[in-house]
C-alpha cells in the first residue's frame, strides 16, 4: 500500500505549507524506490533515484543524501520534524541525527525537539504525543549512556558539527570518539553502528569542507536529508550547484506564494552619488534608514492596535565594511552627532571583535519589546538559524556582490511577524536602503535568472518632513466624561483634534462618572433590564447604580491636612454620565448566533465545466529549465511512475487536501466530479497518458475542481438558528490611525491628492461620535458631510464593533461597515462602494449578512419601542454634497 496516506495525515497535523508538503512527498517516493538500508547499494541507489529526479546526478557522500533547497523563511525545522514523523511511521526507523553548523543554530534545535516549547516540531503528532522522542546532545549523551538509557525507541541526536569533526585543535579526538566501557564502543561507533541511523543536515552549505564531510561519511547514515537555502559552494570561478538536490524552492517561488516579505530597494528621488564623500553619503544612508525605520515602527504599531494583536518592534541592521568600521559605526550611531544621541544604549555590534556568546542572546531575543536594540551592525556574521521576524531595514554600506550575501543577509529579514502576508504594505514589506555601490544587487535582482526580485521604493525630500504618528481617536464620550484613553508612548498620540469641554473637570466627580460609567457598562449585559441606553435613565436603575458607585467611591486624599471638601452630588453625576451615555452612544446590540441541533452544509452535485482544461499529452521527455542557472533537465517518464491505483484517486487525493472537504462527508460527489474529470481527459487522452496528465497535474487539477465547488455551496435552511441579543448596547472602541504630525483637516474640504486620501487624517465635526476619523476615497468623506447635514450622530465602527461574519470562498470573514448614523426615526448601517462592485460576489455577502443582523437587531428594538435598523449599500457614483440622506437610503435601503 502507497505511503501517501502517512503524507496526507501528517501534512494536515503540522500544518505543512505546499513546498514543505512537496518535500514530503518527495522522501515519500524516493523511500519506495530506493528503500534506506545498510546494505543498500549506493550506486544502484543514485541510479535509480536519478532516473525519476534527473537534478540528482551524484550524492556527494558514502551514502545515499538528498538536497532540499527551501528559501530562508519557508520552515526547514518544521520539514525536519515532519521528515522524523514520516519515517518513523511509514518505516519504522527510530534513531535519527540532527547536524547543526554552530552554537546559534544548535541551541535552537534543541528548544525547537523539546516538548512543550512554543515551536515544537512535533505539535499535533499523536504517535509522540504520549511517549514524545528521546533528546541526547552534546552534553546530555555521557549521562544518558551512564544510566544505561540510551536505547530507547526513538532518539534524536542533537549535535553541532564541531562535537564530532574527526579533526580538532591539538590534534585531539572529540569526546564523542572516546570509548565508553558501558556501551563496549564509543558513542560515535555506537550512533554509526546503528542499522537505521538517519542523518539530518540543517544548513548543509555548512558541511562540505574535509573535516565534515569525513565525520559525516564516518557515521554511516542509511540515508542523508540537507536543508539548505543555499544549495552551492563558492568556488574561485563563482557559485558551484550541489549535485544531489531533488527539490528547488527559490527565493522568488516564495516570495511569489506569500511566504516572505517583498523586499524593496529603497533611494531618494534624483539622487546622484557624484561630487558626494563617502562619508557623505554614508550618513545619508544611516539617516535616512533610520527615518524609515521609524515609520515603519509607527506603521506595525498602527497595524497591531486595528487588528488586536502583538505590537512588533522592528529593528535596523547595519552591514559594515570590516570590524573598524563597524565600531565606528558604533561610536557615531550612539554619539549625540545621530538624531541627538537617541540610540544610545539601543545599538549592538556583531563581529569578529566580540565574542558570540556576549551577543548571541541579545540577538535571539531581539524581537522582545524589552530588548531594547533597534539597531544591529554587523560584519558578515549574521550566521543562519537567527530567525527573527522583526527586520525591517537593511542598510549596506560595503559592495554587497556575492550572491550568498544577497540570499543570506536579505534572507534575515525574509521572515513574516504574523506568519502569513497581511496585505498592509509596510508589514509585508523588507526595506534596503541603497547607495552608490548596492547598485550590484539591484543588478542581481534585475537579472531574469536572479533568486530575488527587488520593488523600487523612491522617497522625495518631501517625505523626510512628513513625520508620521499613531493617532488613537476616541469616543467622545469618554472625552466627554473626562476619562482618561488609551496610553500614549513615544509613537503614540492623542488624536489632538478639538472637542467639547469635558462635562466633569472635578477630580472627586471624574472618579464618580467613571465608577457610574463602568457600572452602566455591567448593566448593558442585561438586555432584559437595560435594552438600550435610554433606559439608563429610570429611576430604579439609577438607584441600582447608585448603590454600587457608594460602595466602591472613596474620596481623593488631600495633601494638606484639615482642609474638607464637601462629598460630590453623587445622585446628579450619575444622572448627567447616563443622559451623555445616551446622547454619545448608538445603541449597537451585541447579537450572538447559535445554531439550534447540527449544522449541515456541504456542496451540491453538479456537471464541471471543463471546456478550459485541455492538458497535452506528455512526451516521453519534458524539458525543465531552470531559471537561475539556464541549466535545463531531460526528464523521462515511465508508466511505472504513477502511484495511484485508479485514475480518480489522482482528482479525490488532490480535493480532500482542502480545508472545507471533508472526504467522508463528501466521497459520493467527489468520485463523481473525479470520474467527470477523468472522462473528459479520456476524449483525447489514452489511459496512460490520463494517469501522466493527472500525476503531472493533479494540484492544479485539484484547485480547479475546488474554485467551481464554491458555486455549488449549500447549508441546510431547515435548521434554526437562534440569535441571542447579550447586550443591549455596546461601547465605543477606540480606533488606531497612522497619521502625519499635523493638524487634521477639515472634512468639509477635499484635499488636494485625492488619490491619498488614506494618508489623511479628518476632524472638526459636530455629529460623529469619535473625534477624527480617516476616509478610504472622497466618496466616504461626501458621505460624512451629508450625515453631519442631516443625521442626529454617526460613527464610523472599528473592527469587532459588530461582529458580523460573511463568507468568501471557503473562508469567513469579519464585516466591518463604513458607517452607522442615526436619525430621528431609524438606525442606519450605510456601505458605498465603487459602482462597478455592487454586484461583486463579495459585496452581496456582505449585504446579505448585514440586512439579516439589521433585521435581528429591528427585532430587538420592537421588544422595548426602538429605532429599527435598516442596511443601505450606496454606488459611489449617487453620493454628492446634493445628495439628502432620505433619498439615499429610498433608493439604495435594504
Amino acid at each position: 500500500m502507497s505511503n501517501l496516506r502517512h503524507v496526507n495525515a501528517i501534512a494536515a497535523r503540522l500544518s505543512l505549507r505546499p513546498p514543505q508538503r512537496r518535500s514530503l512527498e518527495i522522501l515519500n517516493r524516493v523511500t519506495e524506490i530506493a528503500p534506506p538500508s545498510k546494505a543498500a547499494d549506493i550506486d544502484a541507489a543514485l541510479e535509480v533515484i536519478h532516473s525519476e529526479y534527473p537534478t540528482i546526478s551524484g550524492f556527494e557522500r558514502d551514502f545515499p543524501s538528498l538536497c532540499f533547497a527551501l528559501a530562508t523563511g519557508v520552515g526547514k525545522t518544521r520539514l525536519m520534524g515532519a521528515f522524523i514523523t514520516y519515517l518513523k511511521i511509514a518505516h519504522g526507523i527510530d534513531n535519527f541525527f540532527v547536524l547543526a553548523p554552530n552554537l546559534t543554530i544548535y541551541n535552537k534545535l534543541i528548544h525547537d525537539f523539546t516538548p512543550n516549547t512554543p515551536k515544537y516540531v512535533f505539535k499535533g503528532v499523536a504517535e509522540f504525543a504520549i511517549s514524545p522522542p528521546v533528546l541526547t546532545t552534546g552534553e546530555t549523551y555521557e549521562r544518558q549512556i551512564a544510566s544505561g538509557g540510551q536505547l530507547f525507541p526513538t532518539t534524536i541526536n542533537i549535535f553541532n558539527i564541531a562535537k564530532i569533526a574527526s579533526e580538532v585543535r591539538g590534534g585531539k579526538s572529540p569526546r564523542i570518539r572516546s570509548f565508553r566501557e558501558e556501551i563496549g564502543e564509543s558513542y560515535f561507533d555506537y550512533l554509526a553502528s546503528l542499522p537505521d541511523l538517519v542523518l539530518l543536515m540543517d544548513e548543509s552549505h555548512r558541511y562540505r569542507a574535509t573535516a565534515g564531510m569525513r565525520a559525516i561519511n564516518e557515521l554511516k547514515p542509511v540515508l542523508g536529508l540537507e536543508l539548505t537555502a543555499t544549495p552551492f559552494t563558492e568556488g574561485t570561478r563563482g557559485p558551484v550547484a550541489f549535485q544531489n538536490v531533488v527539490f528547488d524552492y527559490p527565493l522568488a517561488r516564495a516570495m511569489e506564494d506569500g511566504f516572505v516579505k517583498e523586499p524593496a530597494v529603497v533611494t531618494r528621488k534624483d539622487f546622484n552619488p557624484a561630487g558626494k564623500s563617502a562619508k557623505a553619503i554614508e550618513e545619508m544612508k544611516l539617516n535616512d534608514g533610520i527615518r524609515l525605520h521609524e515609520t515603519v515602527k509607527v506603521e506595525l504599531e498602527t497595524y497591531a492596535r486595528e487588528n488586536g494583536v502583538n505590537i512588533v518592534k522592528p529593528f535596523v541592521l547595519v552591514i559594515a565594511r570590516d570590524t573598524s568600521h563597524a565600531a565606528d559605526l558604533m561610536a557615531f550611531i550612539q554619539s549625540d552627532d545621530f538624531y541627538k544621541g537617541r540610540y544610545a544604549g539601543k545599538v549592538i555590534q556583531v563581529d569578529s571583535s566580540v565574542k558570540e556568546e556576549e551577543t548571541v542572546e541579545k540577538l535571539l531575543t531581539v524581537e522582545r519589546n524589552d530588548n531594547p536594540v533597534e539597531i544591529v551592525i554587523h560584519v558578515n556574521m549574521l550566521k543562519e538559524g537567527w530567525d527573527v521576524t522583526n527586520l525591517y531595514t537593511i542598510i549596506p554600506l560595503r559592495a554587497a556582490n556575492a550572491r550568498t550575501l544577497i540570499e543570506q543577509s536579505i534572507g534575515r529579514g525574509l521572515r513574516l511577524p504574523y506568519g502569513k502576508r497581511t496585505g498592509v504594505t509596510a508589514v509585508d514589506r523588507l526595506n534596503i536602503v541603497a547607495h552608490d555601490r548596492f547598485q550590484e544587487i539591484v543588478d542581481e535582482a534585475n537579472n531574469p535568472n536572479s533568486p530575488i526580485r527587488l520593488k523600487q521604493l523612491i522617497l522625495e525630500e518631501a517625505d523626510f518632513e512628513r513625520k508620521t504618528k499613531t493617532v488613537i481617536s476616541s469616543p467622545t464620550i469618554l472625552t466627554g466624561l473626562g476619562l482618561q484613553t488609551a496610553q500614549a508612548d513615544g509613537s503614540t498620540i492623542p488624536s489632538g483634534a478639538p472637542v467639547q469641554a469635558p462635562v466633569f473637570t472635578d477630580p472627586a466627580e471624574v472618579r464618580v462618572a467613571q465608577l457610574a460609567y463602568e457600572a452602566f457598562r455591567k448593566l448593558s449585559r442585561q438586555p432584559e433590564k437595560v435594552p438600550s441606553t435610554s433606559f439608563l435613565s429610570r429611576p430604579e436603575i439609577q438607584e441600582k447604580v447608585l448603590k454600587e458607585v457608594r460602595s466602591q467611591y472613596q474620596p481623593p486624599q488631600l495633601e494638606l491636612e484639615g482642609i474638607t471638601k464637601p462629598e460630590p452630588d453623587i445622585a446628579a453625576v450619575i444622572a448627567a454620565t447616563a443622559q451623555l451615555i445616551a446622547e454619545r452612544t448608538i445603541d449597537i446590540p451585541r447579537i450572538t448566533v447559535m445554531p439550534k441541533g447540527e449544522v449541515r452544509a456541504g456542496f451540491k452535485p453538479f456537471k464541471l465545466d471543463l471546456s478550459g482544461i485541455r492538458y497535452p499529452a506528455p512526451s516521453e521527455e519534458l524539458w525543465a529549465k531552470h531559471l537561475r542557472t539556464d541549466q535545463v533537465d531531460i526528464i523521462g517518464l515511465s508508466q511505472g511512475n504513477l502511484l495511484e491505483t485508479r485514475l480518480e484517486d489522482y482528482v479525490v487525493s488532490g480535493l480532500i487536501d482542502f480545508p472545507d472537504i471533508a472526504y467522508d462527508d463528501h466521497a459520493d460527489l467527489l468520485y463523481d466530479l473525479a470520474e467527470q474529470m477523468v472522462n473528459h481527459l479520456r476524449t483525447y487522452l489514452s489511459d496512460d497518458e490520463v494517469g501522466q496528465v493527472l500525476s503531472l497535474h493533479q494540484r492544479e487539477i485539484a484547485r480547479a475542481v475546488h474554485a467551481q465547488m464554491q458555486d455549488h455551496f449549500w447549508k441546510d435552511d431547515t435548521v434554526e438558528y437562534h440569535h441571542e441579543v447579550r447586550q443591549g448596547f455596546t461601547d465605543l472602541k477606540e480606533t488606531a490611525y497612522t497619521a502625519l504630525t499635523e493638524p487634521p483637516l477639515d472634512y468639509r474640504t477635499p484635499p488636494a491628492d485625492k488619490s491619498n486620501m488614506a494618508r489623511y487624517l479628518f476632524g472638526g465635526f459636530a455629529k460623529c461620535l469619535s473625534d477624527v476619523t480617516k476616509f478610504h476615497s472622497d466618496t466616504e468623506r461626501r458621505l460624512a458631510v451629508i450625515l453631519e447635514r442631516e443625521a442626529l450622530k454617526w460613527l464610523r465602527p472599528a473592527k469587532g464593533q459588530f461582529q458580523m461574519y460573511y463568507r468568501s470562498g471557503s473562508d469567513h470573514l469579519e464585516y466591518q461597515p463604513d458607517f452607522v448614523a442615526e436619525t430621528s426615526d431609524t438606525i442606519l448601517m450605510l456601505e458605498p462602494k465603487m459602482a462597478t462592485q455592487m454586484s461583486d460576489k463579495d459585496v452581496l455577502s456582505k449585504a446579505d449578512v448585514a440586512v439579516q443582523w439589521c433585521s435581528w437587531a429591528s427585532e430587538h428594538a420592537r421588544s422595548y419601542g426602538g429605532k429599527p435598523w435598516r442596511y443601505v449599500l450606496i454606488p459611489h457614483d449617487a453620493v454628492s454634497d446634493n445628495m439628502t440622506l432620505e433619498f439615499l437610503v429610498k433608493q439604495f435601503g435594504k
